[in-house]
């Protein structure tokens, strides 16, 4: 399986800085055949950055897409129209449902939107600070995963991505913490055995599980070797050339 290191924008970056910014990105790094790169910028570079994309090296993510695929819904993009230029997009971030107010039934909608559209989704799933310390994690886990795949069929289940990303490990938040690798092989091996129970051993062991949380050169390795594991999903240090790139160097040794 391959290892995939996913770097989330989020509202960072003109069109023209994100131009410079591939660019470097793609002179620095090299064509791995066992780590796909994915960048999620804005919409709005999404069609000129698939211009200048070398999709040997680096492939394009969206950051969010609306589930109906037509009609009026002003301000919205369908991932009907991204069908094409994009080959993921993350579903579910935390910013997305506690910021935005979407809840499993809207996410499981656009699950099914993207794999509809040929887009590979990156479901993201994660517990708050107060749910981890109720001892509410294995619930919080399997509510957000199953809830994710209610709306595709079992054959599609390994069309998709799952990202674990704590929320209070992810850097953006107050008082983040650092997940140690105990805590996220815990939280990977739930999600495994929720994937073993409703769809079986195979898709269980297709479906990559990334991490992302704080993510650093200083701590990609040690999460990259945590059993399950199979990339990472990457916030700020994704802004940062040297960062990403040396994150990138890092998944090539764990390799």
């Amino acid at each position: 399986m391959k290892t995939y290191i996913v770097g989330n924008w989020k509202l960072n970056f003109t069109v023209g800085e994100a131009s410079v910014y591939l660019h470097k990105i793609q002179k620095k790094i090299a064509n791995y055949r066992d780590i796909e790169v994915v960048v999620a910028p804005t919409a709005l570079c999404l069609q000129p950055l698939s211009l200048q994309l070398e999709r040997s090296k680096v492939r394009l993510a969206a950051q969010n897409a609306f589930y109906r695929d037509f009609g009026a819904f002003t301000g919205e993009i369908s991932f009907a129209e991204l069908n094409g230029l994009v080959d993921y997009a993350i579903v579910g971030h935390s910013e997305r449902r506690y910021i935005f107010h979407e809840d499993d039934k809207m996410i499981a909608k656009k699950v099914a939107a993207s794999i509809r559209n040929k887009i590979r989704p990156i479901l993201c799933i994660g517990e708050t600070e107060s749910e981890r310390a109720f001892g509410e994690t294995a619930d919080v886990i399997r509510d957000q995963l199953l809830g994710g795949l209610s709306e595709i069929g079992e054959d599609e289940v390994s069309k998709v991505l799952v990202a674990y990303e704590p929320v209070w490990a992810i850097s953006s938040t107050k008082d983040a913490k650092i997940a140690t690798p105990d805590e996220i092989a815990e939280v990977v091996k739930m999600i495994r055995d929720n994937l073993k129970e409703i769809y079986g051993a195979k898709v269980a062991e297709e479906v990559p599980v990334l991490f992302g949380g704080s993510v650093k050169p200083t701590n990609a390795g040690a999460y990259l070797t945590v059993p399950g594991v199979n990339g990472l999903l990457i916030g700020g240090a994704s802004l940062i050339l040297s960062q990403f790139t040396d994150i990138i160097e890092v998944a090539k040794r764990v390799k």
